[in-house]
């Protein structure tokens, strides 16, 4: 297959985007093409265009929220075909042989390749990914809406499954706004007592409509003092720096506080705050193909939809320009015309 991708790129560090194209070169064996309808936003996105990760490469073409229909597939594909609505998120590849692959972690894995890292993204009329990581969208699902899901969804939706959340516990949720909103969705349907932690107090009652039970402002020492040691999980999805000792004195004993938020600073915690009460600290990226697969059924099941915005992908630096400065509610989608 021989074409060229029309495509939206930075051309450099914080530039805004522009159109671009580039040709894909041949399809691999176990590759599928997919043509784009939508594309979510993600704050990752504004991090890779900016650079602040330090890993970027131009131009570069961002997204890695994308919805669309396979429209090509490799010799070597497996579980997906031409015609088939899929999602791709973060990844678009693993090895496949590595002891992470083998044991169902291929989010894991050391030679995975990330969507819009070396390679371009889903700000584009199609784009390319293995099939393990192009993950059939359940009938049921709004593609329009679902885009969200593929990578701020399951990036709170794994930690649920891996430290074993049960129905019977008490978790926190700390930032309401695109992972959290997901993640309140999530626990709330899991059956959890759930309690939103906010930085902004006009967003305690949206916190509830998400399905917080309780929800608090994290400045608000009145506010917190009732939670003291009384959380067996909480969720960390913003990426400013906390005061972490604050934080985990809200955790029972054996409790865990988990990080998905991408904070650049160093993390400054006092041992015996973990020590006394034996709990821990965790982080975690995204989730395997299987569990990406496994949230899309939970999500279908239990009617969880990302709250979105839809902007042109023509009007993307507008709709980049939304998300910068903190006004999108809370997932912001961008539906393609650029064909």
């Amino acid at each position: 297959m021989s074409h060229s991708i029309k495509a939206l790129a930075a051309s450099a560090p914080g530039s805004s985007l522009s159109l671009f194209e580039y040709e894909p070169g041949p399809l691999r064996p176990e590759q599928v093409e997919i043509k784009v309808s939508h594309c979510g936003i993600c704050h990752s996105d504004l991090s890779v265009i900016q650079n602040d990760w330090g890993f970027s490469s131009y131009p570069l073409v961002p997204g890695h929220e994308i919805i669309g229909t396979v429209v090509a597939a490799g010799a070597a594909v497996k579980r997906v075909k031409v015609g088939d609505r899929v999602g791709v998120g973060w990844f678009s590849g693993s090895c496949l042989s590595c002891p992470q692959c083998l044991a169902g972690h291929h989010n894991l894995c050391s030679a995975a390749e990330q969507t819009i890292v070396g390679r371009h993204g889903g700000f584009a009329d199609r784009v390319r990914a293995n099939w393990e990581w192009a993950t059939p969208l359940p009938k049921t699902l709004d593609p329009s809406k679902s885009g969200p899901l593929f990578c701020g969804g399951i990036t709170v939706f794994t930690p649920l499954i891996a430290y074993n959340v049960c129905p019977t516990n008490r978790v926190g949720v700390v930032g309401i706004g695109g992972l959290g909103h997901m993640a309140l969705q999530f626990f709330h349907a899991w059956g959890c007592e759930v309690v939103g932690l906010t930085s902004t107090p006009a967003k305690k009652e949206e916190a509830l409509s998400l399905g917080a039970h309780k929800a608090v402002v994290v400045q608000d020492t009145a506010e917190l003092a009732p939670l003291t040691g009384s959380l067996d999980f909480l969720l960390v999805t913003s990426n400013v720096t906390l005061d972490l000792s604050t934080l985990l004195g809200l955790l029972s004993p054996r409790g865990r506080l988990h990080l998905v938020g991408a904070v650049l600073e160093p993390m400054a915690i006092h041992a015996f705050s973990l020590i006394t009460g034996q709990k821990s600290v965790s982080g975690s990226p995204l989730g395997s193909p299987a569990l990406v697969g496994e949230m899309l059924d939970f999500c279908a099941r239990h009617k969880i939809m990302p709250v979105t915005e839809i902007f042109p992908m023509t009007r993307a630096n507008d709709a980049l320009e939304h998300l910068r400065t903190g006004k999108a509610r809370y997932r912001v989608v961008l539906e393609n015309d650029l064909n």
